[in-house]
């Protein structure tokens, strides 16, 4: 007698679990929900075709429909589609084929990241029908690798702010505390990632937009050197300075999913032609010999009292695996008022004047204020910030990695945030100039429960060096392991 398929794969989740170790078992609760699980962890299973793409996409898609109405992460939910991957990415594996970590993965996408036939809104009215005809370069990439969309994600409207809350399709809320932001602009990437609705998304960052929701919400947020990542079918913020990055709750699985989307698009002026190394592989690199610089200027100052501590315990367990540290001097950097500035409103000038109402409010006052950014302004800044770029890597002659808090206070409340200040970027800001490749880790939680991120920033196209020291922080902390407790709407 055959046991029945079900027993069986009962079964091998089991034996995988067991073998995947007991590092799993506090992911997993007494649940075993599939979706709880890392990004690394669901590919080796189903490596070992102990799960099927079809039961991780499922358990997304349940996730989805039970709390997405509390978090307003996704804009757009692609059941069907998705459904309809996972059961190719199944068959393919039923004939042997294994296109790699991502194969059968559900993923989230932000939603001014341009999908074929899917519609991309940057969650403003004026494209709340858009169809792009066409996908991103960094959707090719994914799909390509096997990773399965489950949707389009929430956040600020055109990327042009930093709480999340100025939306077309309403707020995104904090799963940590629902009367919270869950910071911006890809606030719902950072949700939806904490809040295990999918196994990992990519959100955009011009000023601080992956890390700043990374740290709000307790995940890992990177955002690799400028010109890492084509920028190709991205709605754009800031040629100059976008950036695209994965969020996860892990420095592995982020890591993962770098290494797809990584690489040279000849097709994009600003990527540059850098070999992509083994992301993964450096994760098991050798931090003894890694000298950390500690820029205390501006980066610590008048930090909330419960960062402060966090950080500066995060910097005490950094010394046991590292050979020194010491505090360094960033060089000043220029505004992004100017660059940003001229760069939004050069791409929405057109939309503006003839559609201002479709904007939000917020969004609208901004933009149409950026047409007295003077040209001369726009120039100058923009020198200063190509001579900054060549000039910051004379920093990594002295130290190897940069560490600073992510945020200087924790997110606040929806109330709170209404009036969100030049401090809120202040941390994050500088790396977008300089394009150095920096990543968000949680490093503490506050006594009401809020997550704090700690920022390790490395020389241009060193993200190896940086997801090397991040994962080893991360597993001599436990602070990855926690996930907020949800409740449906």
């Amino acid at each position: 007698m055959q046991p029945c398929p079900h027993s069986r794969r009962s079964f091998l989740v089991a034996a995988t679990t067991a073998a995947v170790g007991l590092a799993l078992k506090p992911a997993l609760g007494e649940s075993q929900d599939l979706a709880a699980l890392t990004l690394k962890q669901a590919s080796e299973l189903l490596r070992s075709k102990a799960t099927s793409p079809v039961d991780l996409t499922r358990a997304c898609l349940k996730r989805i429909e039970r709390y997405n109405s509390a978090l307003n992460a996704f804009i757009t939910v692609t059941s069907e589609q998705a459904l309809e991957a996972a059961r190719e990415m199944e068959a393919e594996q039923r004939r042997g084929k294994w296109r790699g970590p991502l194969h059968g993965i559900p993923i989230a996408l932000k939603d001014n990241i341009d999908t074929a036939g899917i519609r991309t809104t940057a969650a403003s009215e004026l494209f709340k029908d858009r169809l792009p005809s066409e996908d991103a370069e960094v959707v090719r990439r994914l799909k390509d690798a096997g990773a399965v969309f489950l949707g389009k994600l929430n956040l600020h409207e055109f990327a042009y702010g930093g709480t999340s809350d100025v939306s077309y399709f309403g707020a995104v809320h904090n799963p940590w505390a629902l009367d919270h932001i869950s910071g911006g602009s890809s606030g719902g990437s950072a949700a939806a990632t904490a809040a295990d609705l999918c196994f990992g998304s990519l959100g955009t960052d011009t000023a601080g937009s992956v890390r700043i929701p990374s740290s709000y919400c307790g995940v890992v947020g990177f955002k690799p050197t400028y010109g890492r990542v084509s920028l190709r079918g991205v709605i754009p913020l800031s040629w100059s300075l976008d950036h695209v990055g994965p969020i996860c709750r892990t420095v592995e699985d982020a890591a993962i999913m770098l290494s797809v989307i990584a690489g040279y698009d000849q097709l994009d002026p600003t990527t540059v032609d850098v070999p992509v190394p083994d992301y993964t592989g450096a994760l098991k690199r050798e931090t003894s010999k890694l000298r950390l610089g500690i820029p205390r200027a501006l980066f610590y100052e008048n930090l909330d009292p419960e960062v402060a501590k966090a950080v500066e315990q995060a910097v005490d367990d950094l010394r046991k695996f590292c050979n020194s540290v010491t505090e360094t001097k960033l060089p000043p950097t220029p505004s992004i008022v100017p660059i940003v500035g001229a760069e939004a409103y050069a791409y929405h000038a057109k939309w503006i004047a003839e559609s201002p109402d479709r904007y939000q409010s917020f969004t609208r006052d901004r933009i149409i204020g950026l047409a007295d950014v003077k040209a001369p302004a726009y120039a100058e800044a923009l020198r200063q910030t190509n001579l900054l770029r060549r000039e910051i890597t004379k920093e990594f002659s002295r130290v190897d990695l940069l560490i600073t808090p992510t945020m200087p206070r924790p997110a606040e409340t929806f109330a709170q945030s209404k009036n969100f200040d030049p401090i809120g970027i202040r941390n994050t800001s500088p790396f977008d100039i300089l394009g150095l490749p920096t990543i968000s880790v949680p490093c503490g939680f506050t006594n009401s429960g809020l997550p704090i991120g700690l920022q390790i920033s490395g020389a241009p196209f060193a993200e190896s060096t940086v997801l090397a020291l991040a994962r080893a922080y991360e597993r001599e902390t436990e602070w990855h392991r926690r996930r907020p407790e949800l409740t449906p709407a």
